[in-house]
């Protein structure tokens, strides 16, 4: 019998496996899933998490394949409104890394335990001294279990886990560029016509999201001629698929009870405008990694540990919440007269003072892990 079991082979899931196998306890990854997945939207990875990991070489080994974007500038209509410099940050990492997170999943597999894949977890049970997971591959028990299988999977654990809908949505691809004096620059327009994102990404590649209208047709030919039309007004074109998605927004009200333990997106979801919904997960598995090794080693929970972590990580993900929510009221379609007036705000919110704490929030820097 495992001394751990980890639900959910995503990223969260898969560091919180590695994390624990390092640490020389025994981990099984249930994951539902045949195959790794491959549309995830998360490619940025933030200085908390990079320091966290720096420790067990995975930081390095992220590095290797990321490009790391020291800045970011916020254009309207043309014009440069301010920037977001990441390397003036006092912090060990001052950049974002951006990666697929395909590859971020590659990375850690190489060091976690290889996940029995095409296994469900229908139920949950905690135990006074176990965890009983009922699964489409008959039932099973651990001392610990932790689930970490994204939005999906939190009905295991809450009662009526209804999230907030935002009514936005968004189009989004990966296009190859050419040589560019911003290459290493994150851009976002704040345009009348709504929010258009662009992140690098390596080989040559930015990540384009825009804003999309809720009633516009979601077939694949037409999201590709919305999504041509807005990169053309900025010189870019589409080269690759585009897909669509919407947002939203739900913190559970607690992340524990007894020996069942929930992290990741299951336990909180936020708008992937702003890019810090998987950072918020990975921080939760590299902070929750050594309480649970202490506890398997001794026998005994170390309570005053686990509430903390539970309160810091709550803490944290209603904050990242309520910053992504800002970022998506802010990404909206506006009149002429209202975007002259966003435009202002935020040149001022970029100015001298507050741009610096500007660029603490946007890098995670008020993370309870930070």
């Amino acid at each position: 019998m495992a001394e751990v079991i980890v639900i959910g082979a995503g990223p969260v899931g898969l560091l919180l496996a590695a994390e624990l196998f390092r640490r020389g306890i025994s981990v099984e990854v249930l994951e539902a899933r045949e195959e790794p997945g491959s549309d995830s939207r998360a490619i940025g990875i933030h200085a908390p998490v990079l320091a966290a990991l720096q420790r067990s070489g995975l930081t390095a080994a992220l590095l290797e394949h990321a490009v790391r974007v020291r800045r970011g500038e916020a254009r309207s209509e043309g014009r440069l409104l301010g920037t977001v410099r990441f390397d003036r940050l006092s912090t060990r990492f001052p950049f974002v890394a951006t990666l697929p997170q395909a590859a971020t999943e590659a990375v850690i597999s190489r060091v976690a335990p290889e996940p029995r894949r095409g296994i469900r977890v229908t139920a949950l049970s905690a135990r006074p001294q176990h965890v009983e997971v009922r699964t489409s591959h008959g039932d099973r028990r651990a001392p610990l279990v932790v689930l970490a299988g994204g939005g999906r999977s939190r009905e295991l654990v809450y009662r009526d886990p209804v999230a907030h809908t935002y009514p936005d949505r968004y189009l989004m691809t990966d296009a190859e560029v050419s040589d560019r004096q911003d290459q290493g620059t994150a851009v976002v327009h704040l345009e009348t016509s709504g929010v258009l994102e662009s992140f690098p990404l390596p080989g040559r590649r930015r990540r384009f999201v825009a804003w999309d209208s809720p009633d516009a047709s979601t077939e694949p030919e037409q999201r590709l001629e919305r999504m041509q039309r807005l990169l053309a007004v900025h010189g870019e074109s589409v080269t690759a698929e585009v897909t669509g998605f919407g947002v939203r927004r739900f913190v559970a009200p607690q992340l524990r009870n007894g020996r069942l333990l929930v992290i990741g997106d299951a336990a909180h979801e936020v708008s992937p405008i702003g890019g810090q919904g998987m950072n918020l997960g990975l921080l939760d598995a590299a902070t929750l990694a050594p309480l649970l090794t202490k506890w398997v080693n001794t026998g005994v929970a170390p309570e005053e540990g686990l509430q903390r972590w539970e309160q810091n990580r709550l803490r944290s993900a209603r904050r990242a919440a309520h910053l992504a929510g800002l970022n998506t009221r802010l990404g909206r379609p506006v009149g002429p007269t209202v975007n002259t007036l966003r435009s202002g705000g935020l040149q001022l919110m970029l100015g001298p003072g507050t741009g610096r704490l500007f660029a603490r929030a946007y890098a995670m820097g008020f993370d309870s892990a930070a």
